[in-house]
Order: C-alpha cells, then sequence, then structure tokens
C-alpha cells in the first residue's frame, strides 16, 4: 500500500508534563496549547477538512462514549495534565463556540490535528496553521483583557503553562511524503528552517506575556505502526532513518532551547525528552501493561486513522488498554497517561 494511500497526516503524541496529584496546584492558572493531534481536542470539527475524529470509534472509552475531535480513545495528556493542576479535567478547543471566554480563561487548546511548523505542512489537508494559532492566541488574550480586567488577564497570561506538541507532522507528512521540500532542503536544511520557525513562535508568545513553557521533542516517529507498514527496507520493522532524524532533531531543540532561556527575560522553557521512553515501550511493551505496540487497536492497526477508523469499525479491539496505539498513528488513552506519569518524574525539579 502506497504512502498516499493510509495518508500518515498526524503526529502521534510525544507530549510532556509537569508536576501533578496537587502538588503546584493553584501555581498554574491555565494550560494553553499550541501543536497537532496529539493535542487538538476538537478544532478541526469546526474547518473544512477531512483530518477529523468527532465520529466512532473515536471517544469509544471517553465521557458516555462520545468522540469529541482528540485522536484517541479517551482522553489526551494534556487533559491529564490540567485535571492535575487542579483545573478542570478536559482542555476545551477555542474554535467550540460552546465555551465562554471564562471557561476558556483556565486552558484552552489552539491545536491542529495534521498541521506541523511548517505552514505547508498544514496546507497538505487544509487545516489551521502555527500562524493562525498564535493569531487566535492574541485574539483570546485581548478577549480576556475583556472579560477579566487588564490585571487579572496579564497575571492568567504570565502565569499559565504553555505547552508545544508539534513537529512530526513536519516530516512524515510533508517532507518525506512530498517531494517540493525534499527539492528545497536537505534533510538537515529542513530541520534548521524548523527549529527557526519553532524560535520565532516561541518569541511570539513571549512577546505577548507567556513565560512558563514546554516544548516536546520528536519521538521515534519510524515505530508508528503507519510508519512500520511504509518501511521499504524493512516492512514491519521500525524506519530507523526516521527515528535518527527524529533524535538529530531533539539535540539541535535542545540546544535552542538553552539559547532561548538566556536570551528571553523571565523565560522558562523546558525540553521534553519523550523519545526514550516511547522507544522503550515499543521495545518492552509487556513491562507497561501491554500486549502491543505494532499495530492500533483500530481496523488492522496498520494503516487505519481517521476516516479509515470509522470504516474498520468491525475489527475494532475488545480493549484498547492493551494497545500502545489506538490507530495507526495515535495512543490509547493509557498511553497519554503512562506517559504524562513517567515524565512527570524527571521534571519536578525544574518547575518547583
Amino acid at each position: 500500500m502506497s504512502r498516499q494511500r493510509y495518508l500518515p497526516w498526524l503526529i502521534f503524541f510525544s507530549v510532556h508534563f509537569l508536576p501533578h496529584g496537587g502538588v503546584a496546584a493553584g501555581k498554574v492558572p491555565a494550560i494553553i496549547v499550541f501543536g497537532d493531534s496529539s493535542v487538538d481536542t476538537g478544532n478541526n470539527n469546526f474547518i473544512p477538512t477531512i483530518a477529523r475524529s468527532n465520529f466512532w470509534p473515536y471517544g469509544c472509552d471517553y465521557t458516555d462514549g462520545l468522540p469529541t475531535g482528540r485522536f484517541s480513545n479517551g482522553r489526551l495528556a494534556t487533559d491529564f495534565i490540567s485535571e492535575a493542576f487542579g483545573l478542570p479535567p478536559t482542555i476545551p478547543a477555542y474554535l467550540n463556540s460552546n465555551y465562554t471566554i471564562d471557561q476558556l480563561a483556565s486552558g484552552v487548546s489552539f491545536a491542529s490535528a495534521a498541521t506541523g511548523l511548517d505552514n505547508a505542512t498544514a496546507g497538505v489537508l487544509s487545516v489551521i496553521t502555527l500562524s493562525e494559532q498564535l493569531a487566535y492566541f492574541k485574539e483570546y488574550t485581548d478577549r480576556l483583557k475583556i472579560a477579566k480586567g487588564e490585571a487579572a488577564a496579564k497575571q492568567i497570561i504570565g502565569e499559565a503553562l504553555y505547552i508545544w506538541s508539534i513537529g512530526t507532522n513536519d516530516f512524515i507528512e510533508n517532507y518525506y511524503n512530498l517531494r517540493q521540500r525534499r527539492l528545497q532542503y536537505t534533510v538537515g536544511e529542513y530541520e534548521a528552517y524548523l527549529l527557526g520557525l519553532a524560535e520565532s513562535a516561541i518569541r511570539r508568545v513571549h512577546a505577548l506575556g507567556g513565560r512558563k513553557m514546554d516544548f516536546t521533542g520528536l519521538t521515534p516517529m519510524g515505530c508508528l505502526p503507519a510508519e512500520r507498514l511504509g518501511n521499504r527496507f524493512d516492512p514491519g520493522e521500525c524506519n530507523e532513518e526516521y527515528n535518527a532524524v527524529a533524535r538529530t532533531f531533539n539535540g539541535n531543540l535542545q540546544k535552542l532551547v538553552a539559547k532561548l532561556n538566556k536570551d528571553l527575560p523571565g523565560l522558562q522553557l523546558v525540553f521534553a525528552d519523550t523519545y526514550k521512553l516511547l522507544a522503550d515501550v515499543v521495545d518492552k511493551p509487556a513491562n507497561y501493561g501491554f500486549d502491543n505496540a505494532v499495530q492500533g487497536c483500530c481496523g488492522t492497526g496498520l494503516f487505519e486513522a481517521g476516516y479509515f477508523c470509522s470504516l474498520s469499525t468491525s475489527l475494532l479491539c475488545r480493549n484498547a488498554n492493551k494497545y500502545v496505539f489506538f490507530d495507526a498513528i495515535h495512543p490509547t488513552e493509557k498511553m497519554y497517561k503512562l506517559l504524562a506519569d513517567t515524565v512527570i518524574n524527571t521534571t519536578l525539579h525544574v518547575f518547583m
């Protein structure tokens, strides 16, 4: 099956988290999220794109078994972190008009499934670019000031935790799946281009008052079920070329984090390294309570994602908790929770 057929257009998860269980309750008034399908809580429901998941079996283990636009069987990791900070247990999508600005004041996601740091990545499936997410954030800050007053809005914006989960789509959806960027850049040059875009985005949020930020690195994207299927040189195995790109990108991202922490007054930017965790889960799934880290729960588990999952419900697994991935690209709720709990333990010292 060709890569175009199964459309590996959604980054899977690599999201990083902070203290939970009430440890830091009250210190963070809001969780504000930028990124892709790993953190899109339903924004794509409100735009004309096929990159959606607001249908069964997505959400089958969510409250009342209802799909929300989250690419998982239940909650996302950002939902867990919101709850851990004593905030609402789910983070609303900014484009969902059912939420008031008062509700959005404690957390909001601007993320859009299938997007990337590169605006051209978002163009593949006509989703929200990172530039547009930043414009929505500016609009959000203006709405906060009107609703809460200048002082209260400034406090929320300044003390909020900003989570960035974005970048994998730029490689698996854009660079390796289409020709244009490969004709323009070597993979190393493209990495540098993406890091420049990440720096600009962080500086933009900092200029608007954001200070506490977490930018996740890439996970071993070559081990996604869809990427195993598309591995021409070793079918069924992780694509080690893609994994090597992720490791190189992460190393350069860490350098960027250090640079920006020096350059931008008051910035507390953390790099979240989830690469090792996912690699270990894929290598030894039983150690983490999983039976399957090769296939997703939906359909054959090899290529289905998005609408393909809705066409394969007769093959849905019986227990998603036994799977690392829910579809061929995105993790199960259990994996999101496990990731959160594991990474929290390595980052407590940074924000306490």
